[in-house]
């Protein structure tokens, strides 16, 4: 390997690292709790929850008009207005059921990017956190 390669070569897998985290997306999300049925995109259909149970409603932003629905997401929390709640190094994927604005129960906090069941706000961050900044992106 030449001099000049062995010099560009970190230069692009820097790039390379700061190109692929530019593909996510920053939002806000809460909480909702049960009942989670009827949803706005299956009804009362008990299949359309993941085993994992990592689900949410979505905000008006990612929406569209009912194209979110089964739509897949990569979440993990930055930030929280209660100090140390995120989950350091904590990713889950999450499917969209539900919009946040028709919902069967109550966001914690109304105008977020998505709303999380129990047992996905629970795996990145304290459970009961009503916000969380995140960062997300759709797989």
């Amino acid at each position: 390997m030449s001099k000049a390669s062995s010099i560009w070569l970190p230069i692009f897998f820097l790039f390379a690292q700061l190109f692929h985290a530019s593909q996510a997306d920053l939002g806000t999300a809460s909480q909702y709790k049960p009942p989670y049925t009827p949803t706005e995109c299956f009804g009362n259909d008990p299949t359309q929850f993941p085993s994992s149970n990592f689900f949410a409603a979505a905000g008006e932003g990612i929406w569209d008009n009912g194209a979110a629905c089964g739509r897949q997401y990569l979440i993990s929390c930055i930030n929280s207005v209660l100090p140390k709640a995120c989950k350091a190094g904590e990713t889950i994927q999450i499917k969209i059921v539900d919009r946040a604005k028709t919902s069967q129960s109550r966001p914690t906090k109304e105008g977020t990017t998505m709303v999380l069941s129990n047992a996905a706000l629970a795996a990145i961050a304290l459970p009961n956190t009503p916000s969380l900044n995140i960062d997300y992106r759709q797989v």
